[in-house]
């Protein structure tokens, strides 16, 4: 688990430092729904194109840094990981299951592949 002492040591130039309560993923569900502007089908297009429009920011960092040469910043990765965090969430919630659902079901179906020996492999059925 991250402390709020690795959110200091991976803060970036700008010395930006957070310090708010822990938040369960019941509650950041129901946040997330706060900050909800679209509706209907909408919604689902503008849930799903900001989700992968936020993983291909953090690809970007990654490529730069394959591509450039330059120095990828954990704090930088951190922030574009949060912004798919939240498009995962009010997906999530959109199709009517919180993110607490969606870790459960990640889980099971991992420990699943890790019993049967399918971690590797294709296929979502494994």
């Amino acid at each position: 688990m991250i402390t709020l002492e690795d959110l200091h040591a991976m803060a970036d130039e700008s010395k930006e430092i957070w310090s708010l309560p822990a938040m369960s993923t019941k509650q950041y569900s129901d946040w997330v729904e706060g900050k909800i502007i679209t509706e209907g089908d909408e919604r689902l297009v503008e849930n799903v194109l900001g989700l992968v429009g936020e993983a291909g920011e953090v690809a970007e960092k990654v490529k730069k840094m394959i591509r450039d040469g330059t120095k990828v910043v954990p704090m930088d990765i951190i922030k574009e990981i949060g912004d798919v965090v939240f498009y995962c969430t009010a997906l999530a919630n959109h199709v009517g299951y919180g993110l607490d659902t969606v870790v459960d079901i990640n889980v099971v179906k991992l420990n699943g592949r890790a019993e049967r020996g399918t971690i590797k492999g294709s296929g979502d059925e494994r």
